[in-house]
């Protein structure tokens, strides 16, 4: 795709601000249709789904922000001048085609597109069967923007594709893909891993731990397990799993008093051997695949550990390298549980509810990458680029 300079760009996106609000009845509409066949089973995917006046206003923000944010394409990572005379600059440049698969959330329509045409990218928009009717009327209003603003539409392109299309596409694409971004389970994960022929960013599972220390705050823990449990099941960044250091003081009261608090917050509590001794009344973990389950549901799972170590050690060992907490007013304790453990965010004393780009400072994301390259955590419009080496020289030569 050709640069765009960031007037053009923000005048698309302003555009599109001014279309979603136009709109917005035809959009609630088209999103009802997704609705009325959605299998209500299924109750943290579909909260996932719905578009309202809210989410469209949080859309809207998306936009703006994102408006404002400087243009990342272009920037002077490094200079230098060689002894020879040549001058190499590193400047960020765009990827260039990136595809996105997700599943259920329309607002990914508006954040991924938004995000990938300012960093100068063309975005491929594969979204779930579930929101079919959402996705097509907001990538139409993606079209009326960039035709306002006498740009081809190719920028932003929605993919109709059932399963066994999108595997076929992923083997063969009909373009050149530069980066996947598989944005879901681990199911969708893994499909997308076996199947593309370009790199493959992978994001969105979560199964989050929570470590409570022997010299934990226990109000502060229970205020910050409920949250990170509790205010939005369907994010990727809640709490699946809790590990009690059984040196803490009134262990058993405390374990009894956690379980009933969960139980009162209507949450399913699954417990190990050694703490269903303590409260027989839960369910007991069998089969230890559980501990490598992301939920999405009123689930939990609790763990008795007896030292730090082991807690970093059970978590490097079944978490999704997503978000990780530590509940202790020991520093020394804290600092070496954060160094330690193997995720993209880390927590002392706070919920992981919090690993998001908006409320980490990066604005909108594309998504929250558990991979090492080339971006770990939220994944913004600064990080939605690559990089290039300007050279210039004189006529030298290599000897």
């Amino acid at each position: 795709m050709i640069l765009l300079n960031t007037t053009k760009k923000n005048k698309v996106i302003t555009s599109m601000m001014d279309i979603l609000n136009k709109r917005r009845i035809e959009i609630i509409e088209a999103n009802e249709r997704d609705l009325n066949e959605f299998n209500l089973k299924d109750r943290a995917m579909y909260d996932r789904l719905i578009v309202n006046d809210k989410k469209i206003d949080e859309m809207i923000q998306a936009l703006r922000e994102v408006h404002n944010q400087e243009d990342p394409v272009g920037k002077i990572i490094s200079e230098i001048t060689l002894e020879n005379g040549l001058k190499i600059t590193n400047k960020t440049a765009p990827f260039g085609t990136i595809l996105i698969i997700y599943e259920s959330r329309p607002d990914v329509t508006i954040e991924a597109a938004v995000l990938a045409f300012k960093a100068n990218s063309k975005i491929l928009l594969k979204g779930g069967k579930e929101a079919k009717f959402s996705n097509k009327i907001l990538v139409d209003c993606w079209h009326e923007a960039l035709k306002n603003n006498n740009l081809d539409t190719d920028w932003i392109c929605l993919l109709e594709l059932n399963r066994e299309q999108t595997q076929a596409y992923l083997q063969n694409p009909l373009e050149k893909i530069d980066l996947i971004v598989p944005r879901g389970g681990e199911k969708l994960i893994a499909f997308v891993k076996q199947y593309a022929s370009c790199a493959v960013l992978v994001s969105g599972r979560g199964n989050n731990f929570l470590y409570i220390d022997k010299e934990a705050d226990w109000e502060q823990s229970k205020k910050v397990i409920l949250n990170a449990k509790t205010q939005k099941i369907s994010g990727c960044n809640a709490l699946d799993k809790i590990l009690i250091n059984n040196n803490i003081p009134n262990f058993e009261a405390k374990v009894t008093e956690l379980v009933h608090i969960l139980n009162h917050a209507k949450v399913e509590v699954w417990v190990d051997a050694n703490l269903h001794k303590i409260v027989s009344d839960e369910k007991i973990i069998k089969d230890e695949n559980i501990w490598f389950e992301e939920f999405l549901a009123m689930k939990i799972c609790l763990g008795e550990v007896d030292s730090t170590k082991e807690a970093i050690d059970v978590i490097n060992h079944y978490s999704g390298g997503h978000s990780a907490a530590v509940m202790t007013t020991n520093q020394s304790i804290a600092q070496n549980f954060m160094e330690q453990v193997d995720c993209a965010a880390v927590y002392h004393n706070a919920s992981t509810r919090f690993t998001d780009g908006g409320q980490m400072g990066v604005g909108a994301e594309l998504a929250i990458s558990t991979d090492k390259l080339h971006h770990r955590g939220p994944l913004g419009l600064e990080q939605l680029v690559t990089n290039k080496y300007y050279v210039l020289g004189n006529g030298q030569i290599r000897n």
